[in-house]
Formats: structure tokens, sequence, C-alpha cells
């Protein structure tokens, strides 16, 4: 009789993987979020923090993921389609949502950019908010808030781009300059100490540009961005107004913020 046999079935340990199974649940868990941890993944795997060391190193070897210290985040540039996006943590993002068009006022001129949480602003925008101006160039947000009479979208020229369905390009940037924004709402692929980046670097060229024409910038953001480096920085933590997420932000960033003077607001689902 094995010492396994002797606990209760619901103690019983479960039997390890092999290093090819092992790698592929990491892989697993990294589309799943946005960032792992060592000890986090030792425990679920039951194995050594030293085994999950080497089998992030092999996974970064492959170009499958990027070591952090502690543990190991995506890829640069690498994010899921905005279409997965969308099936990932609806709940979080639609109390994202619900938070965000709090600030919003009648007669307001809107941007908004791409993304899975943003286009939940939008749906809620369509339900709750009238009389605005939305500029976007996004397909998804100007789909889901024209379906409010009440609300004119203004839809930016460019190059598109199938994989996000938006526009970006030279195109898109100079058009923006053309108008005066009350509001813009941007989300982010990460937040770190060094500013605000995304994944596609087209789009954040677009984000900065309707930051800059607008009187607030609002970023909306799950937890599972903080502390997440992405390609393309188009802000710094200064330069945006106010953090609306699903859970505060701990450590260095939420001092960061706090020393900016940047407003979080945390929704409650």
């Amino acid at each position: 009789m094995s010492a396994d046999d002797t606990l209760p079935a619901g103690e019983r340990r479960r039997p390890r993987l092999d290093k090819a199974a092992r790698q592929d649940r990491i892989l697993a868990e990294m589309r799943a979020s946005a960032t792992l941890r060592v000890g986090d993944l030792a425990a679920e795997l039951d194995v050594s923090t030293e085994t999950i060391r080497r089998d992030l190193f092999d996974l970064q070897e492959k170009g499958l993921l990027s070591r952090t210290y502690g543990g190991a985040v995506r890829p640069f540039a690498s994010e899921p389609s905005v279409t997965e996006r969308h099936r990932l943590m609806v709940a979080e993002r639609e109390a994202i949502a619900a938070a965000t068009v709090a600030f919003i006022k009648p007669q307001e001129v809107i941007a908004i950019g791409a993304g899975a949480t943003t286009t939940h602003v939008a749906r809620r925008m369509a339900a709750e908010c009238h009389d605005l101006t939305v500029i976007t160039h996004s397909f998804s947000v100007a789909t889901v808030v024209s379906a409010n009479p009440t609300i004119d979208v203004i839809m930016c020229p460019g190059s598109y781009n199938a994989r996000e369905g938006m526009m970006v390009g030279v195109e898109t940037v100079d058009f923006l300059q053309n108008y005066n924004v009350n509001r813009t709402i941007l989300g982010i692929s990460g937040i770190t100490t060094d500013g605000l980046a995304d994944a596609e670097a087209p789009a954040a060229w677009v984000y900065k540009a309707m930051m800059n024409r607008a009187a607030e910038t609002i970023v909306v953001s799950d937890h599972k961005k903080f502390g997440v480096q992405s390609l393309a920085i188009w802000a710094r933590i200064p330069d945006i107004q106010r953090l609306v997420v699903d859970a505060a932000p701990g450590g260095t960033l939420a001092r960061a913020l706090e020393r900016a003077r940047v407003e979080v607001t945390v929704a409650s689902r």
C-alpha cells in the first residue's frame, strides 16, 4: 500500500506531469493570464520552483514567453486577438464599464480606443448615456455605441488592422488632430512604473494622439495588466488623469500612481 492510499480521496496527490505536459500547462496558463508567478506554478503543478524556472527558461528559448523576476509574461507584442479577449474576464470588464460611464456627461465629445474593455464601456454608454459625440478607430466600438440614436459616431480613417478590428496609421493620427475631446477612454496591454503600453505599436500612436486631444484621459484595465510590460509605451503615468480597474494596484505601481495624483477608481461587482 502506498502512502497516498492511506489519505482520504480528496487529499491524494495528483500524478505529476512529465516535462512536455507541464510546459503545455504553463503555456495554457499564459494564454489565460498575462503574467505568471514561479511560486504559483510550482504549487499548482506540484514541483519545485527550480523545475519551474528551468521550464520557463526552455519556453523563453523557444520564444513562447518572456521571463521576469519571479515569473514570466507573454512575449512582447503578443496578446490574444480582440475576439479572444472578449471572452475573458467578462464580469470584471462589465463592472469597469459601469464605473467608467458614471464620469461621462451629456453633450461631451468622447474618444474611445480599440479593445475588449473599451467595447464593454461603449456598450454601457449606449445603454445609459445620451447626447454624445464619439470618435473612435474601432469598428466594434462604433457598432455598439451607434445603437443609441442620440450618440453621433465619427469613425477615423486609416489602414485596417483586421486582427484588432481597428484603423491605424498616419491618416488616423492626422485625422484626430482636427478635434477637441472632453474625455478619452483607452485600454492597455500593460502598465508599469515606466508607463502605459500596447502590444500593437500602430495602435499605441493612435492612443497617444487621442490622449493629447483630450482634457481628461481615462484608462480602463483589469488587474492582470498590472506590472506587465508591452511593446510600445504611449503614455507615462503622469499623463493620465484616471484609472478604472477591477482591483486596486499595489507596490511600486500604486506609489507611482499616487505620486502622479492619478485618480484610481476600483469598480465593484
